[in-house]
């Protein structure tokens, strides 16, 4: 897992930052179906996020190890890293709490933060990381309007980010609970859209 960062971006949360990206029944692209996305940035230039409702296939311990970074933390071996999206899957993003500085971190929302620097996980490694944090491998990405126009074709059901939701939720009732945050049960959700 690589520490270079994906290219230097302001640390200032944008407009669509801190909302999550819920697919809705419709959208059927096999890396984004029944997921949910944490928009980290978003500008003229495109958008970027990290989907945070499936486990990749490693531990943070295996993650860890093949960094050459140790950790006697039997909780943090265990964690399940995320697989957070189709874009650079062999890179590292922490996303996590705390206001402490790190080499390269990218304020998402208040108190929210990710960070593509190796000094998070050392950290975290030696028990004085962030209190509340998840790691994924790879990202996800759209090009300047891509996002917007997926917006405009319901595709997303874009809704505020929660705490809870990103650090406490089991992964299989993140979908369900994004959407049921602003009152859409998504189980009973004809997907449809329509065009005056």
């Amino acid at each position: 897992m690589p520490s270079e960062t994906l290219r230097e971006i302001p640390s200032e949360p944008s407009p669509l930052s801190n909302h999550l990206l819920v697919a809705l029944p419709a959208l059927h692209d096999e890396h984004f179906a029944r997921s949910v996305t944490l928009v980290c940035h978003h500008d003229g230039d495109g958008a970027m996020g990290v989907m945070v409702n499936r486990a990749s296939e490693y531990t943070l311990g295996e993650v860890l190890q093949q960094m050459g970074i140790s950790s006697d933390s039997l909780a943090l071996q265990s964690q399940i890293v995320l697989a957070g999206g189709p874009v650079h899957p062999e890179r590292g993003f922490v996303l996590h709490d705390g206001d402490r500085e790190w080499d390269s971190t990218l304020t998402v929302g208040d108190g929210l933060y990710l960070t593509t620097s190796r000094d998070v996980l050392e950290a975290m490694a030696r028990g004085e990381g962030p209190t509340q944090a998840v790691v994924a491998l790879g990202c996800a990405g759209w090009g300047a309007g891509q996002l917007e126009q997926e917006l405009v074709e319901d595709s997303w059901l874009m809704v505020p980010a929660g705490r809870e939701l990103l650090f406490d939720f089991p992964l299989d009732q993140r979908w369900q609970a994004a959407a049921g945050s602003i009152g859409v049960d998504l189980v009973n959700y004809a997907g449809h859209s329509g065009h005056a």
